[in-house]
């Protein structure tokens, strides 16, 4: 790497893409957890006390802090950065939250990058899916591959572009997530999870997402005020075994205000099929 990287946070992202790039000598660390002095030992890491250290003279800088800290981050290290420096936001946190972060590091004459990780960073490693945008977003396209990167696309020059769909994918993900946690508590408790299981799996659809997006929009928009009458039955059925119904309520809400409402959904850029 012909480029000086400096990595603020060395958690779980950091010392996963150090340890699967090979990054031994060729970037440095800073933590305000000084425990993590030790793996970063352990990989070859220069681990610096202070930030200031570890930015100085640094032209691409990775920011791997947690959602609550990253705009205090940029923030407060902004004046820190080498001028031109390329700032890759790579927290997962709303695109208003991104958009102030960059007012501090453009303000200071660095280059901000919004960057949406796609998927946990292991198994991936560096191969995980990275969704680049803003003005600077086609100079960290170049200089990420050179710390090891494989998979970058750049999808426009805004700033919070990358992270709302970060984001917003992430109502789905979590979402399901929460909906399982939800319906298996209840089915536990009614003994009846391998029922509802193999309920599910008889009925999965296997359409990609464009086709079952559509569908799922017009379900509601035909049917909504029907089915949140039944899923207020459902809310019924998990409160009577002792489960709050935090998503199931949501959803009756959801259904209801969708009832005779549709929502434009693209068309699959590669046809219908999977």
């Amino acid at each position: 790497m012909k480029q000086t990287i400096a990595l603020i946070g060395f958690g779980e992202a950091g010392s996963t893409f150090a340890r699967a790039a090979g990054w031994a000598g060729a970037v440095r660390a800073f933590d305000i957890r000084a425990d993590r002095a030790e793996l970063a030992a352990q990989l070859g890491v220069p681990f610096f006390n202070s930030a200031a250290e570890a930015l100085s003279g640094a032209t691409l800088v990775l920011s791997l802090v947690t959602a609550d800290a990253a705009l205090a981050v940029a923030r407060d290290h902004a004046a820190l950065l080498a001028p031109g420096a390329l700032w890759c936001d790579m927290n997962s946190v709303a695109p208003d939250t991104k958009r102030a972060a960059a007012t501090f590091i453009e303000a200071a004459g660095g280059r901000y990058v919004d960057v949406a990780v796609l998927a946990p960073v292991n198994p991936a490693r560096m191969n995980v899916p990275l969704l680049l945008a803003g003005a600077a977003a086609e100079d960290a396209a170049q200089a990420l591959p050179g710390a090891g990167f494989a998979d970058i696309r750049v999808v426009g020059d805004e700033i919070g572009r990358a992270s709302a769909i970060k984001m917003i994918r992430s109502v789905m993900v979590k979402g399901i997530e929460a909906l399982t946690a939800e319906m298996m508590l209840a089915a536990t408790r009614a003994g009846v999870a391998q029922e509802v299981l193999a309920s599910l799996d008889a009925s999965e659809r296997r359409d990609n997402w464009f086709t079952r997006a559509a569908y799922n929009i017009e379900r509601m928009a035909t049917h909504g005020a029907r089915r949140a009458a039944e899923m207020e039955e459902s809310a019924k059925t998990l409160s009577a075994l002792g489960v709050d119904p935090l998503m199931t309520a949501g959803t009756v809400r959801r259904q209801r205000e969708q009832a005779g409402h549709t929502i434009p959904t693209p068309t699959n850029p590669q046809g219908t099929a999977e």
